[in-house]
């Protein structure tokens, strides 16, 4: 194994998503002498191979052997790289000792998980730690949720522009997206859902989305109303959940309050939705989704149903979207903010590539370069999120790098087409 000191080590190269950042990776910097990188994961039989393929179109990238299960190993990675990079799920099965051989040795850190119980673990045992050794610790970069948290970030700073304020008002609506699922990710999804019936803790927080935020706002938001149809009048569509919003709101809510936004004594609030158009149309789409999700929810819920599924219909762990689909999927997403005073802005962010996974390896690579890059003195130690960490940088980054567009629009109804 090579000693040599690297600015950054992809952890989990081999996994499904692991696979196609590093393959960006690659691309995005053959040539570059100023940025040294790693990839590494378990399997040597397995990093030696994803390595022969990234060779072919551009630079040959060393390899390291390491167990997420071993915290010697962990502590070997962190003194080897300025930041890790970790794509190893389900993260509250394979992710603590890696935090906290970053926390110890002051290594920065992202990751790409929606495992929301698990973070609010990993800043309880942590942050203290992080913040005396300087560690940056930046959980979900990936599509949950760099397209909400920075989307709100853009929002609030386009309000403060042209209204001298932040809007308190704030919702997310899909409005069109296309994409599939891999096997780790329905394996992080079954953990959560083992969590959530084995621990009483899990479950109360689960259903709080404040989970991740210091402080408890004095006056809260409505609870949050799982798979069930609505009507948006300002964008004049019904809605479906969107399997996201558990994840993104909590996100969202952490960053507002560590930015601590003035909202003249408003209570801010937020939630989240898929678009599925006007009339009896868009009202039996959300119907079905609702269903759909429900049923979904029921069957992995259930060890017997969920075997059934596994066999029968779900990819397995290492298995996902084909590249020809991830080349085809996409988002499109609008974000509207408004107060009382009538004022209001909407924000549109488009994403060229599957979401979940095209989308994401480009968000993830460009956040780990971006926090690269970010002073200690702007980003001091502890656990942040996407936005408080990086906020205008990462949004350059994607702009330019990761075919993710943020831009004020006028238009707030979105005709759905077929």
């Amino acid at each position: 194994m090579s000693s040599a000191k690297f600015d950054f080590i992809v952890f989990g190269a081999t996994s499904f998503v692991g696979q196609i950042i590093s393959a960006y990776l690659s691309e995005h910097l053959s040539g570059c002498s100023e940025i040294s990188w790693s990839i590494a994961a378990r399997s040597e039989t397995k990093l030696c191979s994803l390595q022969k393929q990234m060779s072919i179109k551009g630079d040959e990238i060393p390899i390291i052997t390491a167990n997420a299960m071993e915290y010697e190993d962990m502590l070997d990675l962190c003194q080897r790289a300025r930041l890790i990079l970790s794509t190893v799920g389900p993260y509250a099965m394979f992710g603590e000792e890696l935090v906290k051989a970053c926390a110890e040795t002051g290594t920065d850190y992202c990751d790409i998980t929606g495992e929301t119980h698990w973070i609010k673990e990993m800043l309880v045992k942590y942050e203290r730690l992080a913040q005396s050794t300087g560690a940056r610790l930046v959980s979900c970069c990936a599509f949950d949720s760099i397209p909400s948290d920075l989307g709100v970030y853009f929002l609030q700073k386009e309000s403060n522009r042209k209204y001298a304020g932040c809007l308190p008002n704030v919702k997310m609506r899909v409005a069109s997206i296309r994409g599939g699922v891999s096997g780790g990710t329905i394996a992080s999804i079954i953990k959560f859902i083992d969590a959530f019936r084995e621990n009483p803790v899990v479950r109360r927080e689960s259903m709080d989305p404040y989970q991740l935020c210091s402080v408890r706002p004095k006056r809260p938001m409505d609870k949050q109303k799982f798979l069930l149809p609505g009507y948006d009048s300002e964008f004049e569509s019904w809605t479906a959940p969107f399997v996201m919003e558990a994840t993104n709101t909590r996100v969202v809510l952490r960053s507002n309050d560590i930015s601590r936004n003035n909202y003249d004594d408003k209570p801010f609030t937020y939630g989240e939705a898929m678009l599925t158009g006007p009339g009896v149309r868009g009202l039996l789409s959300a119907m079905l989704i609702s269903v759909g999700l429900a049923t979904t929810a029921i069957l992995l819920y259930f060890r017997p149903l969920r075997l059934m599924m596994t066999k029968l219909f779900l990819p397995a762990p290492g298995h996902g979207p084909n590249e020809q689909s991830q080349l085809q999927g996409h988002f499109d997403i609008r974000i509207l903010g408004s107060n009382d005073h009538e004022q209001r802005l909407t924000i549109k962010i488009t994403g060229d590539r599957d979401p979940g996974y095209g989308s994401t390896a480009k968000m993830a690579a460009q956040a780990a370069l971006c926090l690269l890059e970010t002073p200690k003195e702007q980003t001091p130690g502890g656990f942040w999120t996407p936005s408080t960490s990086m906020g205008d940088a990462l949004i350059h980054r994607l702009q330019a790098y990761a075919g993710v567009l943020f831009e004020v629009t006028e238009q707030i109804i979105v005709k759905k087409t077929n």
